[in-house]
């Protein structure tokens, strides 16, 4: 009797384990089956296309949601061929918020407004940001992006141990800038450290100083105007942003090399200077990237430090110039909405962040995250902005922004063109 009874217990949990399994399959499939894919398009590659992964793995894991993330180096002519062709991706990262600007006059893109939790949205971005990714639609104005990871220019880097040595002070005023460069000529000394030269885009570099003089003399209004047209190149407030950031460049004894150095001089070599012993320049005004430009070994804060170029005029003040990635949808699906409230959130970048190079336009970044004290500042400048504008070049049609706005100033700064020419070349550009 009793190996009876054993025998029908043993039965009972073998039952009892069998259904436990088949449940337990049951579950994993339908587990699954619920498994949510996001596809997105973008232009990150190699070890961008890595931190990316990266950062939105946490994310991944909690939901269940698969980002299926295909970056290209030629995202700019995919995007496009995808979009025409009726087969987007959910969502596209966007760095030049003039191609998004493209489709969303057609009508391809989501209104974010009428998907997103705005209120979340709005409380965790600066209004500046909320109005670079506000663009008109065949219906009106619409939501059409985030901004979700950004760099900073108008940044003015120096060789810190050497500028505290010499007893230099970072000036806050356009006048103290002014008092800084005699004081270091009548050391003896370059105070600037300037190259524009990048192979087939040299003169980039003059178009984001134009850009910062902008912002710095006149107002956003009129920066505005200026990126589709409506203020000319050929008006006094242009032509007094380029005359502001000349009367720096020109002079002689301002710039190390002279002003015929600056065109062959190569943007990404002309910052080492600052860190010969003893420098042979003394400023270096470029966005936050130019750090990997530096000589190797250099401690952040200690070796390096930084300013924001100063305010020319105290009514406009001193706004960010920025440059950066704004994602859009193109198919509205409960995990696409999802995926895209959690890029409006600074922690879908935060192990980026921890990685250097890159800023977080939200509000709710902990600068704790950033790894160095210079990323934290510069992080902590971003976040308490009170306005900010996007590249200007990079928002203007191809054959200007890209074309003759670059040449025109390469050749106003070789001395071969004088700027009256240059402002009337670059208008004539314009595409009508």
């Amino acid at each position: 009797m009793k190996r009876i009874l054993t025998l029908i217990l043993a039965l009972m949990v073998f039952l009892m384990i069998l259904g436990t399994t088949s449940c337990q399959k049951k579950d994993d499939m339908s587990k699954g089956s619920d498994k949510k894919v996001v596809t997105m398009a973008g232009p990150f590659t190699d070890n961008d296309a890595v931190k990316f992964e990266e950062s939105i793995k946490a994310f991944e894991e909690e939901t269940g949601i698969d980002i299926q993330y295909e970056g290209s180096k030629e995202f700019e002519a995919s995007i496009s061929v995808r979009i025409e062709g009726g087969n987007p991706p959910d969502i596209a990262d966007f760095p030049q918020p003039g191609l998004l600007e493209n489709f969303v006059k057609t009508g391809k893109v989501i209104d974010l407004s009428k998907t997103l939790d705005m209120t979340k949205v709005r409380n965790n971005y600066i209004q500046s940001w909320l109005d670079m990714g506000t663009m008109t639609g065949p219906d009106g104005p619409i939501m059409a992006g985030l901004w979700a990871r950004v760099n900073l220019k108008g940044i003015v880097w120096y060789n810190k141990k050497a500028f505290d040595a010499a007893g230099y002070k970072v000036p806050t005023t356009w006048a103290e800038l002014e008092s800084l460069m005699e004081q270091i000529k009548s050391d003896g000394d370059a105070p600037w450290a300037i190259g524009i030269e990048s192979g087939a885009a040299t003169g980039w570099t003059a178009t984001d100083w134009t850009e910062q003089l902008m912002l710095r003399t006149t107002s956003l209004e009129n920066y505005d105007r200026w990126l589709t047209g409506d203020l000319k190149f050929d008006s006094p407030e242009v032509r007094t942003a380029i005359q502001t950031w000349s009367d720096i460049w020109f002079p002689e004894g301002n710039v190390y090399g002279g002003r015929k150095s600056i065109p062959t001089t190569s943007f990404g070599d002309s910052a080492k200077v600052l860190f010969e012993e003893p420098p042979k320049a003394w400023l270096h005004d470029q966005g936050n990237f130019i750090v990997s430009f530096f000589p190797e070994g250099l401690q952040p804060g200690v070796d390096y430090d930084f300013f924001n170029l100063p305010p020319v005029n105290d009514t406009y003040g001193a706004p960010l110039l920025v440059g950066g990635d704004i994602y859009a949808m193109f198919n509205d699906r409960p995990e696409v909405r999802q995926v895209m409230q959690y890029f409006a959130s600074a922690q879908s970048i935060k192990t980026w962040l921890a990685s250097g190079g890159v800023l977080a336009p939200q509000k709710d970044v902990d600068p704790n995250w950033l790894t160095n004290p210079v990323d934290r500042r510069l992080q902590e400048l971003l976040k308490n902005a009170k306005a900010l504008r996007f590249d200007g070049s990079d928002l203007m049609p191809g054959a200007v922004g890209a074309g003759s706005f670059w040449k025109e100033m390469t050749g106003y700064v070789s001395g071969s063109r004088t700027l009256d020419q240059a402002v009337k070349a670059i208008d004539a550009s314009w595409p009508n």
